[in-house]
């Protein structure tokens, strides 16, 4: 016998699922509050999982707390995969969301992490209207649970809509990472966050995974003093859009304790930027770990925009729209990057490839934070 999915009071949306070897006519119990009205459907998706992964003959229990289809798919998947390891066939959910690639440079003011074998969390994760949703196959995930979260999000990439969110997914690090990225590319995710990234090889040994997958970008995050001190080549390394910090990791690394002022790490925080910036790639600044401390998560991404970094992390929803706040510019850079644009745009009206404003040249840099001062603005 082998199981798979949670149990118990507390558990919401998802389903434990048993399955076990039998020499007599399978069956399939379903205990499920809703089994009078979706009891067959069930059932009948049950048997369907079963076909497609060529294990018809196995019984299969199951206690349903709310779950969709593509968890119970999913739970029921690696229930049989923990019983027949060799098991080479996949039980895949109709694919609803084609999402479309995004570009490189999208506004990711807030990147929600949630964790990946937690079914609650996925279904209306993108109603909080984060610009990016992580689902995480890494921290948030027990050892023994990797397994079945990889199909968890494997199903969710393909059945889920984030309603607009850019969605990636936070892989393992080393060989089960590299694995990760081979077994979810085809399904949907726009990007993949490599975690402890500590230079440009481990970045590259990823591109070589996605070969044939084109429109996927990278996200590395440097959590070690390694990771930091080569910053710039791993931000210059093929496919990587945004370079991330990770501060809890980091200042264990190098023996410090984080603090809210973060002295500890005005270093590293400024290679990143200079080093993102340098690539042409976006530096992305940490979490705020205190979910409840809402005015100092605002203070957090006002200061992270101030030092140079174009988002955050968030560990919850309620998160969000407080950073989104602190990255709102005020009326007179706004005005500022709207005059810089409309200059840019009569100079090339006019034919010419150099615009100025009250006196002085509008250059790359200026007309690029401009336009980026734009997007916060027309992002949701």
């Amino acid at each position: 016998m082998s199981t798979a999915g949670q149990r118990g009071p507390e558990v919401r949306s998802d389903c434990w699922v048993s399955v076990t070897a039998t020499a007599d006519a399978p069956t399939v119990q379903i205990e499920s509050r809703v089994a009078a009205l979706y009891g067959e459907s069930i059932r009948a998706l049950v048997h369907e999982t079963l076909e497609a992964l060529e294990a018809p003959d196995l019984d299969v229990q199951i206690e349903d707390t709310g779950a969709l289809p593509y968890v119970i798919q999913a739970r029921v998947e690696a229930a049989v995969r923990r019983l027949r390891p060799d098991t080479s066939r996949e039980a895949l959910p109709e694919r609803r969301q084609r999402r479309p690639a995004t570009v490189a440079d999208a506004p990711r003011r807030s990147r929600l992490y949630l964790p990946g074998n937690t079914p609650k969390f996925l279904v209306n994760a993108g109603l909080h209207r984060p610009d990016c949703v992580i689902l995480d196959l890494e921290d948030s995930v027990a050892p023994e649970e990797k397994d079945a979260a990889r199909l968890l999000v494997r199903n969710a990439l393909r059945a889920v809509d984030f309603y607009g969110a850019e969605v990636w997914v936070r892989v393992n690090g080393g060989a089960a990472g590299l694995d990760d990225i081979r077994q979810l590319a085809p399904h949907g995710a726009n990007g993949f966050v490599l975690p402890k990234v500590e230079s440009a090889a481990d970045v590259e040994a990823v591109v070589e995974a996605l070969a044939g997958h084109d429109g996927i970008h990278l996200m590395p995050i440097v959590e070690s003093a390694r990771g930091v001190a080569d910053a710039r080549a791993i931000a210059e390394a093929p496919q990587v859009a945004a370079l991330a910090i990770g501060l809890e990791d980091y200042t264990a690394d190098i023996g410090a304790t984080r603090t809210p002022g973060g002295l500890e790490s005005l270093w590293a925080r400024s290679q990143v930027v200079n080093a993102a910036r340098a690539a042409g790639v976006q530096p992305l600044a940490s979490v705020y770990a205190d979910v409840d401390d809402l005015s100092g998560m605002e203070r957090f991404a006002a200061e992270a925009r101030a030092f140079g970094f174009d988002g955050v992390a968030c560990l919850h929803p309620r998160q969000i729209g407080v950073a989104h706040a602190g990255f709102r510019p005020g009326p007179e850079e706004l005005e500022r990057a709207r005059r810089v644009v409309a200059a840019l745009e009569t100079a090339r009206a006019a034919g010419s490839g150099v615009a100025s404003l009250d006196g002085k040249m509008i250059d790359a840099p200026v007309a690029a934070r401009a336009r980026r001062v734009l997007r916060w603005v027309e992002a949701p």
